[in-house]
């Protein structure tokens, strides 16, 4: 089903200020490594905002994952501070892991053994 223009409109403005509030708090740079939020999809009766997060050289992404449902509380209410005249109620707020990238990398990985496998010929 595709997306609504309030939906994304609210997306767009929960990704805009998520940054900033993951800035204040803290947690866009964790463990040495940097998370960043990569997608926002907000559900088409705006009352759930899922947030899929990148981690970038974080050693450990289920404890950054657990550290920011630790958070949940003060992201929320910093969120409710920012939006409260764009917004009636403030969607619940999920967090996942985007593994896009990984993906990304592994399927690289891939068509390079592949490409090396075809170069040494059949007879190798």
């Amino acid at each position: 089903m595709e997306e609504g223009k309030r939906q994304k409109q609210i997306a767009g403005l929960l990704n805009e200020e998520m940054n900033g509030i993951f800035q204040h708090l803290g947690l866009s740079m964790i463990g040495g490594g940097m998370v960043s939020i990569s997608s926002v999809k907000v559900t088409p009766d705006l009352l759930e905002a899922r947030f899929y997060l990148s981690f970038f050289q974080v050693p450990d992404v289920e404890a950054a994952l657990q550290k920011i449902e630790e958070r949940h509380h003060d992201i929320k209410k910093e969120l409710a501070g920012r939006v409260r005249h764009q917004l009636r109620s403030i969607p619940v707020l999920k967090f996942f892991r985007d593994d896009t990238l990984d993906h990304v990398f592994r399927m690289e990985e891939l068509f390079k053994k592949i490409e090396d496998e075809r170069k040494k010929g059949p007879g190798a």
